[in-house]
């Protein structure tokens, strides 16, 4: 009987009524789509995207070239060299970060101890030339001193929601 029944599904193509089955269900379904540049799309309070390096209200970068955020990369995007400064403190003279391998995972933004490396909220980036993916210390340094005023908002109302 369960032959039969094989055939028979077989024969009629049954496997490929049901496809249709379902392509016509949403075939005559109201469509869903967004204008891009006017509507933008709902994204998650924990979505994390452009990375920034932060600074101290008197202007000092905060990195205090700990490479915590280097080791606890998974995906090894983070690339850190430092040299010690006159008055004995530690400063990174090489900071970049391979956007291209970055998985976001916030494991940075985690293990730094003076939140000096943040994910913003910002999504939409784009690279035009080949290198543009790797974000050195300078453009990090840009990136948060023109959002800043976001950034400090986005960690306070963190702050309260823990």
């Amino acid at each position: 009987m369960n032959k039969l029944i094989a055939k028979l599904k077989s024969f009629t193509l049954w496997e490929l009524l049901i496809g249709m089955k379902l392509t016509g269900r949403y075939f005559f379904s109201k469509k869903m789509t967004i204008q891009f540049p006017e509507e933008k799309t709902p994204t998650s309070p924990r979505f994390r995207g452009l990375h920034a390096l932060r600074r101290y209200p008197n202007g000092e970068e905060r990195c205090i070239a700990c490479k915590l955020c280097e080791a606890v990369c998974p995906a090894l995007a983070i690339t850190i060299e430092a040299q010690p400064r006159d008055d004995g403190s530690r400063r990174t003279t090489i900071y970049e970060i391979d956007l291209f391998k970055c998985i976001y995972c916030g494991f940075c933004e985690e293990s730094c101890p003076v939140d000096s490396i943040v994910e913003t909220t910002i999504k939409n980036y784009h690279f035009t030339k080949r290198g543009d993916n790797i974000m050195n210390k300078q453009e990090l340094l840009a990136v948060g001193d023109k959002f800043e005023q976001r950034i400090a908002q986005e960690k306070a109302d963190d702050a309260k929601f823990r």
